[in-house]
């Protein structure tokens, strides 16, 4: 790239044989269009006015940077990766799924985990969208310079008023759990729906639930036995917009996942310029700074919970400090420019 003006910008995301469909994010993409939403791993082709693709050769014709995905075993991504330098791209690698639980899974088979070596070794440069995964990235790559490897958080719209999911923290109310897997560990589903009781209990606050586990998991909820009334569940999948016009509505997203996941659930909460408490993820970390998991006890979160319940001018102000944390990294516009500076710096380094 000749100029690191970021607004020149523009990347091409690949999931080499992946199920997402190819998508060009040449305008941005609003609540009510067809294709995925501008999130998660899309979001990096849609702040940069970019692409996503799962088939390698359209990502090359783009004539672009390249992100290239490592996903499954790895063996697509490795095609891709050779095919892609052949052609003389840049091309960094990033980790499709990045959970500690879910990289501990992918890594555990010796192939994978050559595979990935090689790819991590070979690249340019290693995107990673959680610190944990960018430390993985570093000492994978221990003989190249560390400034090839970036923590990037996921980028959110905040700077569209499509996504401005918002409503008045005087009509706001309850509390919305933001887990809802019972089978992984780390994501203390259980904890956070008895976590969630005891502040019912306390405040007479609804708590609004998706259970996805049919009736399997609707017996685990009643044996939890809210109070009366109190337990709202979802038990379908609803449409992305719909699913955030229903986390607006809440005071707080309440969860007390331990995955150092990238942060969707807390993204979500920009969106809907609500408050998450509790977890760990990098967005929570970013963003919700004073509220989040790192650091503080189940007791001390608690606290901070009533508090923000009760107090709708502390509320309001915690909302105004995490839109403010949040425009400054986690932005479309933030997000552009780091991406812009990150692959000028990778792309001169390998034509050194």
């Amino acid at each position: 790239m000749a100029s690191t003006d970021a607004s020149d910008f523009r990347l091409s995301v690949l999931n080499p044989g992946g199920r997402d469909l190819e998508q060009y994010f040449d305008e941005p993409v609003g609540p009510t269009d067809i294709g995925h939403p501008p999130i998660n791993l899309h979001a990096f082709a849609a702040c940069t006015r970019g692409s996503f693709h799962r088939a390698t050769k359209n990502a090359i014709e783009e004539k672009r940077p390249i992100l290239l995905l490592l996903r499954g075993n790895f063996r697509a991504t490795e095609r891709a990766l050779a095919e892609c330098q052949n052609q003389k791209r840049t091309v960094a690698v990033a980790l499709k799924e990045t959970g500690l639980h879910q990289i501990a899974a992918q890594l555990r088979d010796p192939g994978r985990l050559a595979r990935f070596m090689r790819i991590v070794a070979q690249a340019d440069g290693c995107v990673a969208t959680t610190p944990e995964a960018a430390e993985i990235f570093r000492r994978a790559r221990r003989e190249r310079d560390s400034d090839t490897v970036a923590f990037i958080p996921t980028p959110y719209p905040l700077e569209d008023e499509q996504w401005k999911f918002a409503v008045a923290p005087n009509e706001q109310s309850g509390i919305f759990i933001g887990t809802r897997e019972w089978d992984v560990p780390s994501r203390n589903h259980l904890a956070t729906l008895l976590l969630a009781r005891e502040i019912c209990a306390a405040t007479e606050e609804s708590i609004t639930v998706f259970n996805l586990d049919g009736r399997r998991g609707g017996k685990l909820l009643a044996e939890l036995k809210f109070p009366p009334g109190k337990l709202r569940v979802h038990d379908k999948r609803e449409p992305y917009a719909d699913y955030l016009r229903e986390v607006a509505k809440h005071k707080i997203v309440l969860q007390l996942d331990r995955s150092r996941v990238p942060g969707q659930v807390a993204g979500d909460a920009l969106l809907c310029r609500t408050i998450c408490v509790g977890s760990d993820g990098a967005i929570e970390r970013l963003a919700f700074a004073n509220f989040c998991g790192e650091g503080r006890t189940t007791s001390h979160l608690k606290t901070i919970t009533l508090e923000l319940l009760k107090n709708i001018a502390a509320r309001a102000t915690a909302i105004v400090e995490s839109q403010w944390r949040a425009a400054e990294r986690i932005s479309f516009q933030a997000v552009r420019r780091e991406l812009a500076v990150f692959f000028e710096r990778i792309g001169k380094r390998a034509g050194d």
